[in-house]
């Protein structure tokens, strides 16, 4: 029902004595709601927020919450005066899937100035005031029945608190046909002919964006400042078997790009080279396309260990994946394309230079690149698993996967200039169980380097130092502790114990019969309790004690390269990690104590910590929150009444970073 939220009283030592989260809450109907709230401090600072809910079955759902927040710090006349207004705007919503099957909206915005979050006190302990980056997006789409077409159509906004700048795509504008064969037979007699497998499809894009400073979006310009275009691609391609084995794919590909300006370059002698002068609006095209044609194969290897071993490994099997492919392209940088044009301009010293430049290069896509190209790649996978004896499995085989993939890949480059051979991907996946599985990626550098760290058309063989030098790679492992995880480890059931599932599964432990986590037992013995919230009795009455915990670390390191060694000629190698840790412990059932922090390995610090406890008081509830390192160290303190009907009754003490003194 509607009514009045009371508001909260604090004060701060920067912006005064306050009444914060006050207001009206309107009960319009069923579906949707709307509160009111406010806040107003005696030192001239002010807000006003407005969120709701709504909802309509089988249709749609979601929420939005709006807030404007002015904050003053300082005396007006004193040099550390300053006031600030922030904006901030949360949506979400979502279409149920029965409204309609064709066609999808969904959005998701997260959009707030720079300054918002620190200057809220919400912010500080919800989590959002270390976001440096918030995306939003708007998404709808639409699908025609019996056509191969599909229709998408988004928003974007990407914001960086660190420097205010934000980046909007509005809108992107995507068409797509799915594959089609165009010779195909309607009434398709006899065997398929090799016209009939030949494959195409399309993908339209049209884009408007622009990466700007928050104070300058709204005043940019849609033609001078905005960027904007449509990019087009058509894939035709084909596969055909040859002698049965060996998979062979041709396909040939067109891009085309539109540019509604280009830009004419010419010589700056301040700068001594060619810099943007003018900018012409219009209709403008850059085209490329590529040819090339892939062949790949599987080849099985197996292998059955010597019994002299035992028979507990039944067979080991290998599958081998090679593939090659070859792809040519013209040189795309030939004025005769119209992607590139040839200028000659006399420096300052009076020497002539002959160079080549795109007038698309400020566009919104990359244009065609320079160079021709003739390039085969290759690589290879592999594939290792292993059958073994088990006991548990009812066919009595049991495979084990050892690898599940490592591949090793390159190319060549026939007609580059220089730097012909590409690097050495290699990336390698492996499975331990069937909820951890390891991924790790990275790349061989196959050239070398000089002593300004620029790379030298010299490859390492012919250095003679080996075939490739490790770039880097990186990985993350998590992992939570609780009560049953020792347990599950180290514990022996004894006999007659039931099963238990623990919360890694999924399910809630159960309970022996004869025993009530309401705190009477079935069968009643002379030590049962009555009352029951004291928690769990076995079934002589004892009061089973156990402290539920959890401890969670989401560990990430990488590894590559770091500062140039110029006595080797060599980039030396650095370690790059970060460490996560969060975990809650209940001691009693009326205490409970969550923490969670981050450390950072570069500076040898904690990067940030924050602390909370509370405690049941049966009707009443106790809450407090620590930030006790980092630039926001504060508190908050809160005693509330627990009944929705009468949460207004509370008290609140909290601090706010703003007044923490920072001695020099």
């Amino acid at each position: 029902s509607s009514g009045i939220i009371m508001p909260t009283y604090g004060d701060e030592m920067a912006r005064g004595f306050c009444l914060r989260d006050g207001g009206y809450y309107f009960a319009f109907n069923d579906y949707m709601d709307l509160a009111l709230t406010g806040e107003i401090y005696t030192k001239g600072s002010w807000g006003i927020n407005a969120r709701s809910t709504y909802r309509k079955r089988y249709k749609f759902s979601g929420s939005f919450n709006i807030g404007y927040l002015v904050t003053i710090l300082g005396d007006e006349d004193s040099p550390d005066y300053s006031k600030t207004k922030d904006f901030t705007l949360n949506v979400n919503h979502s279409q149920d899937p029965k409204a309609n099957p064709y066609r999808t909206i969904s959005a998701n915005v997260n959009f707030s100035t720079s300054s918002y979050d620190r200057n809220q006190v919400n912010s500080i302990y919800s989590g959002n005031y270390t976001q440096n980056v918030k995306s939003s997006s708007v998404n709808i789409s639409q699908t025609f029945p019996d056509s191969p077409f599909s229709l998408n159509a988004n928003m974007t906004i990407n914001q960086r608190s660190q420097d205010s700048t934000v980046s909007v795509t509005l809108p992107t504008l995507s068409i797509s046909m799915r594959q089609i064969y165009p010779f195909k037979r309607k009434n398709q007699i006899g065997e398929q002919r090799w016209y009939e497998k030949i494959a195409m499809s399309y993908q339209g894009r049209l884009d408007n964006s622009i990466s700007t400073k928050e104070d300058k979006l709204f005043s940019s310009n849609l033609v001078k400042d905005w960027k904007n275009g449509m990019s087009h691609s058509i894939p035709v391609s084909a596969t055909f078997n040859l002698l049965d084995y060996i998979n062979i794919t041709p396909s040939f590909n067109y891009n085309e790009r539109w540019y509604t300006n280009e830009v004419t370059q010419d010589y700056d002698p301040i700068k001594n080279g060619l810099t943007p002068v003018d900018t012409t609006y219009g209709f403008y095209r850059s085209y490329n396309y590529s040819m090339s044609v892939s062949m790949n194969t599987k080849l099985y290897g197996f292998f059955t260990p010597w019994k002299i071993f035992g028979d507990k490994v039944q067979v080991i099997r290998h599958v081998f994946t090679p593939n090659v492919s070859f792809s040519a392209a013209p040189d795309f940088s030939d004025p005769k394309y119209g992607s590139f044009v040839d200028k000659t301009y006399i420096d300052r010293d009076g020497i002539e230079h002959q160079t080549r430049y795109t007038p698309f290069q400020y566009g919104l896509y990359p244009p065609s690149s320079g160079g021709r190209s003739g390039t085969m790649s290759f690589g290879v996978e592999n594939n290792l698993e292993m059958k073994i004896k088990s006991d548990s499995d009812s066919t009595g085989i049991k495979k084990i996967s050892l690898i599940d993939n490592l591949r090793l890949s390159s190319g060549y480059n026939f007609l580059a200039e220089q730097f012909k051979w590409s690097d050495i991907s290699a990336s390698l996946r492996m499975k331990f169980s069937k909820s951890y599985t390891l991924s790790l990626s990275g790349a061989f550098d196959v050239y070398t380097y000089d002593k300004n760290k620029q790379r030298v058309n010299t490859t390492r063989w012919e250095a003679g130092k080996g075939i490739g030098r490790f770039r880097g790679t990186s990985t993350s492992l998590s992992y939570t502790f609780n009560n049953g995880t020792f347990k599950k480890w180290f514990g022996k059931k004894e006999e007659g114990e039931p099963e238990e599932k623990t919360e890694d599964e999924g399910e809630v432990n159960e309970v022996p019969d004869g025993m009530n986590t309401g705190g009477v037992t079935e069968k009643k013995s002379l030590r049962s309790s009555s009352k029951e919230d004291e928690g769990a009795f076995d079934y002589d009455g004892y009061l089973i004690t156990e402290t539920p915990w959890s401890l969670s670390m989401n560990y990430s390191i990488g590894f590559g390269y770091g500062e140039f060694n110029e006595s080797k000629l060599e980039y030396d190698y650095k370690f790059n990690q970060t460490l996560g840790i969060s975990g809650n412990i209940q001691p009693t059932k009326g205490w409970s104590f969550n923490f969670s922090t981050s450390y950072d390995f570069d500076n040898k610090k904690f990067a940030t910590m924050m602390c909370s406890v509370t405690r049941d008081l049966h009707c009443w509830q106790m809450s407090a929150s620590i930030i006790p390192l980092g630039p926001y160290q504060s508190y908050n303190f809160t005693i509330a009444v627990k009944s929705s009907m009468l949460q207004d009754l509370k008290y609140t003490q909290r601090t706010n970073p703003h007044d923490a003194v920072k001695w020099e």
